[in-house]
């Protein structure tokens, strides 16, 4: 990969899946393993030359006159041209940010009145947060905008609401027993079907009642012990968060993943949650006791984003 394009990282969202849609907090996280930048190539290979091809797909998208900033979409158009492509090791539809990376990227390169990476403004972050939203609606029919400003900014986000967010710091990763993990459940998954499930099952009270009451709940605990760098309320929180997914998420928790998350539960040596929105790509796990963890899911690969 050529260093000399900037390099756009993929995203975590360590807390928020689905609460983010109802006002609970978030907290996401650059994550660097997975990245992608714009190259050019003279001769394509298949996959240089599909990721071209939707680029130049998504050139037809920003010619919209609701755009909500001034990009240069002729010089778009010729850099498309002379061999333009994403260049990037972000899997798609794993929830780690693969829209959200190329998103970052063509508004860095083509946008004309764009707000720099480091904003020390939270309205700033506000409007990045609005023109990502509406730059990402094209892949999932509807974004928060969120994933884009993290791959753009580089920095924790904390959201504390649709309307309030802002750069983070976290405590500093140790080489401690702890850590939080993905496990690859080798299918990907499709945002726009599992939120539509989503929206459906806010039709029902009860389901409506769980999130506002119990799941917003331990979520924004778990958020708020994890910036502390409190674990004892982290992990009492995080089994209850579990729990409720299981239970309320079945459809959204990837094939083959139940009786592992059961499995998690029950003995406490780690707690499963989603990923972004479920239905295949990553799992997320916290636990304790990683090496112990690690010998028990050995099978998944799992694949370390965090250590405490």
């Amino acid at each position: 990969m050529n260093r000399s394009n900037p390099l756009f990282y993929g995203k975590i969202l360590l807390f928020g899946e689905y609460g983010i849609i109802k006002d609970s907090m978030g907290l996401s996280i650059p994550h660097a393993y997975y990245k992608g930048a714009f190259q050019f190539e003279e001769t394509f290979n298949k996959e240089q030359a599909s990721s071209n091809q939707h680029l130049f797909t998504y050139l037809e998208y920003l010619r919209r006159e609701d755009a909500p900033c001034r990009f240069n979409l002729n010089q778009f158009e010729t850099d498309l041209n002379k061999g333009l492509y994403f260049d990037s090791s972000i899997p798609q539809g794993f929830g780690v940010g693969s829209s959200g990376a190329l998103v970052a990227a063509i508004y860095d390169r083509y946008c004309e009145n764009k707000i720099g990476k480091n904003p020390k403004k939270s309205a700033d972050i506000k409007v990045l947060k609005s023109i990502f939203s509406w730059m990402e609606n094209y892949f999932h029919g509807k974004s928060s905008g969120i994933d884009p400003t993290i791959c753009y900014m580089g920095l924790p986000l904390l959201i504390k609401s649709k309307n309030e967010l802002g750069s983070v710091d976290l405590p500093a990763q140790e080489s401690g027993a702890g850590a939080v993990f993905l496990l690859n459940s080798g299918v990907p998954g499709e945002t726009q079907p599992m939120v539509e499930i989503f929206m459906d099952k806010l039709k029902e009270e009860g389901f409506r009642n769980m999130l506002k009451n119990q799941f917003v709940k331990y979520n924004d605990a778990c958020i708020k012990a994890f910036v502390d760098g409190d674990t004892t309320p982290l992990f009492a929180n995080l089994k209850k968060l579990s729990r409720l997914v299981l239970e309320n998420f079945e459809p959204m928790i990837p094939q083959g993943f139940h009786d592992l998350w059961k499995q998690g539960l029950d003995s406490e040596d780690y707690y499963l949650k989603l990923c972004g929105s479920g239905g295949g790509g990553f799992v997320m796990g916290f636990t304790r006791d990683y090496e112990k963890t690690r010998k028990l899911l050995n099978n998944f690969d799992p694949e370390v984003v965090y250590r405490f």
